[in-house]
């Protein structure tokens, strides 16, 4: 591995005009793919397996037309102070917006709040329920533009119009502001590292051009692929973080090549093949765990993984081959690391950096900082005791929004309850007596606790399928109402038994209920997975079993702490006003399966970059506490400025207002600076200093057996090196035998 890398970073510093030609044209290819893509719409979501996913695909069949999953707008009016719904300006007005967009192209039904009893008790409150033929993520926008005229006329007639349902949700976008001053810090913390602008530039130019190929390669192909916004924001949001942090690891061992002698073409070579090597193994781990979600059988969420783990390969990829081309660009504005030092202290014995000075602490005090280190992660992942999960609803929307208005006048006027009806569909094909069937489901529904309202059955024109709308007393992310959906479930079984009949619930709120539930219940297989893989791959690369289990362990460990401060913000609302979390309420479902992929992949980056450094020295003759020292020596700022980097660039996505990205940013930004610096830095140097020599211990057999992946370059060792101390080569050419 580290020969043939060490051969590829030279031809592409040889060949640096072929190769910056090549991504350039990959990037120009890319957009222009981007730009003439018919849109994509947006992204379809079905649950397989579950039984809210079931009786929509049996509603498709039995209620042919009726579009179950189809999308729902509510147009919520609330009458001026001092008069009610009923009067008859008030009247005039919504059976006027009723009309107008009865006239949609994709509307199915709209239903008149005076014929269909959707005024409340007090007469201040009414809507208007509008249904499409297509779910929600695929309503054309000219679908949502007349939904949002139709408020707009009503407004101006004087009264509170707002519009809630799955119609008007908007796609993820995230906070521009904080996404160019998560990079402004990257840059800053890139120059601090690197020691010249021309040096931090180059990692940010080259993550730029990656994620630009990856973001419009998702665009271009969004529509064919069925990927939504979600998906470029997700890519976006990984292909920055650790595009900039490859490329800054090879940055950094080229200035340190350059600083043992070597000539420019050698040092790129030497840098590719050690750097290099860590940087194909870090970029592995992560595509296992992103490509690893497809275990979790949500289409979505494998598509999400797929098109983030191949934005991570094409970073890998220009790290390893556009980064040696830039560095032969660049001459000799990249200095040799350590260059000013050595020119200020000429003469003088060199005082140890902030890195080996801790480093050295540790090997000396490894039990205190072991347990100081577990006890507060420890601490910290508390609250993930308490973890409840769901989906973000209209209600978890800003108070800004429309969507989050709309839901609280609903609220307000008719219950918490409706906003999350409850959907039964009664399947008696088999029953002898189907209406008897539905009215044993009806009673007995109305018999359990929470229920407000129960509306009559309607049949299709078979007569063998009814639906029974329920209205909870809870709101839909409560826990109460995610006990009645298993209460009414197991009222079913009962009447399977008695009368033949199948009965199944769904609707928004059920799936929502549904896809938590396949997403626990996935989460430990995709664990074993991925964790296994991953620590299979360590093992090749370290030649050791404790190294990979402690990574794994540690990981753990940082995951846990990070699930414990989502739940503090996000849950419990703690620093919730300076983060900008308006409401609280359930963890996103998808949070720990997500962070898990996410943080493992990103984890075992440090883990790589941080330990191989320790491996190479300790090969190479030093003791276990000598390694460890030399390996903070080498790696550990540049590891410690790759953790800033990351959490910036994370953190940026804080300011975004929708409520999924900014829970993730905030997570991925925690994971990363719990793992870097308390795991990494700490625990994991603890570890090894107590483990000793038994720490790279490994089976002779099982050392016979794995192959040869050489991450420490020492198959370099028996490469001429005839140029070293010159940069006669610096400008030169491959030239043709």
């Amino acid at each position: 591995m580290a020969t043939f890398l060490y051969r590829l970073g030279r031809f592409a510093f040889r060949r640096r005009h072929f190769v910056a030609l090549f991504w350039v044209a990959l990037l120009t290819l890319a957009g222009a793919g981007a730009a003439s893509a018919p849109a994509a719409g947006s992204t379809s979501f079905s649950i397989p397996g579950t039984e809210a996913q079931k009786a929509f695909d049996l509603l498709e069949q039995r209620f042919p037309g009726m579009s179950a999953d189809g999308a729902t707008g509510r147009v919520v009016f609330k009458a001026p102070a001092g008069e009610k719904m009923t009067d008859a300006d008030n009247k005039g007005t919504v059976e006027k917006t009723v009309k107008e967009l009865a006239d949609g192209s994709e509307v199915t039904s709209v239903a008149d709040p005076y014929k269909a009893n959707a005024v409340s008790k007090d007469g201040t409150v009414a809507y208007v329920s509008v249904k499409y033929d297509v779910s929600g993520m695929e309503l054309k926008d000219a679908s949502r533009d007349a939904l949002e005229d139709a408020a707009k006329d009503a407004r101006n007639a004087g009264l509170t119009v707002e519009i809630g349902g799955d119609a008007l949700q908007a796609g993820a976008e995230p906070g521009a502001a904080g996404e160019v001053v998560g990079l402004a810090i990257a840059a800053v913390v890139l120059v601090i590292t690197l020691g010249s602008l021309v040096a931090a530039g180059l990692p940010l130019l080259t993550a730029i051009i990656g994620v630009g190929i990856g973001v419009s390669t998702i665009t271009a192909l969004a529509k064919t692929l069925d990927l939504g916004d979600t998906t470029s924001t997700l890519a976006l949001m990984i292909g920055l973080a650790v595009g900039i942090d490859y490329a800054l690891f090879i940055v950094s061992r080229y200035r340190s090549e350059l600083a043992e002698g070597r000539s420019r073409e050698e040092a790129v070579g030497r840098a590719a093949g050690t750097a290099g090597s860590a940087v194909v193994f870090a970029g592995l781990t992560v595509v296992i765990a992103l490509a690893g979600l497809a275990v979790v059988n949500v289409p979505m969420l494998t598509r999400m993984g797929l098109a983030a783990a191949g934005t991570v390969v094409v970073a890998v990829l220009i790290a390893l081959t556009m980064i040696p081309a830039l560095l032969g660009y660049a001459g000799k504005k990249v200095k040799p690391a350590g260059e000013k030092r050595r020119k200020a202290k000429e003469g003088s014995v060199g005082k140890p950096g902030l890195g080996e000075r801790w480093a050295s602490f540790v090997v000396r005090r490894p039990a205190a900082v072991l347990l100081l280190g577990v006890v507060g992660l420890g601490t910290v992942a508390v609250p993930a005791t308490q973890l409840e999960l769901g989906l973000p609803d209209d209600g978890s929307q800003p108070t800004s929004t429309t969507q989050r208005r709309a839901y609280d006048l609903l609220s307000e006027g008719f219950g918490p309850g409706f906003n999350g009806p409850l959907m039964i569909v009664v399947d008696a094909k088999d029953s002898a007596d189907p209406k008897a069937a539905a009215t044993a489901v009806s009673d007995d529904i109305k018999g359990l606790k929470d229920v407000v309202t129960v509306t009559p059955a309607v049949f299709n024109k078979a007569g063998d399928t009814a639906t029974i709308t329920v209205i909870p007393a809870s709101k839909p992310s409560s826990t109460q109402t995610e006990d009645l959906v298993h209460a009414i479930r197991d009222k079913g079984a009962d009447v399977k038994a008695d009368t033949d009949a199948k009965v199944l619930v769904t609707g928004t709120t059920a799936m929502n209920i549904d896809f938590s539930q396949k997403l626990n219940d996935a989460l430990i297989p995709y664990l074993g997975l991925v964790v296994g893989l991953a620590f299979l791959l360590l093992i090749a690369v370290f030649r050791s079993i404790l190294v990979p289990l402690k990574a794994a362990l540690g990981f753990l460990l940082s995951v846990l702490a990070a699930l414990g401060a989502v739940v503090a913000v996000f849950q419990w609302g703690w620093l919730g006003g300076l983060l900008g979390v308006e409401q609280t309420g359930p963890i996103m479902s998808m949070m720990p399966i997500f962070m898990v992929g996410v943080v493992f992949g990103l984890a075992m980056d440090y883990e790589v970059f941080l330990v191989t450094r320790m491996r190479e020295a300790y090969v190479h003759g030093e003791t276990p506490g000598q390694a460890i020292v030399t390996g903070f020596r080498h790696s550990a700022r540049v590891v410690g400025a790759a953790a800033v980097i990351m959490i910036a660039v994370f953190g940026g996505f804080i300011s975004s207002s929708e409520s999924m990205i900014k829970m993730i940013g905030f997570g991925l930004a925690i994971a990363v600076f719990f793992d870097a610096f308390v795991v990494r830095m700490a625990i994991v140097p603890a570890v090894l200093a107590l483990l000793g020599k038994k720490a790279w211990w490994l089976p002779k057999w099982l050392d016979r057996a794995l192959p040869n992946v050489d991450v420490e370059g020492e198959g370099l060792k028996n490469l001429d090196d005839d140029t070293k101390g010159t940069d006669a080569d610096e400008d030169r050419e491959l030239v043709r035998a």
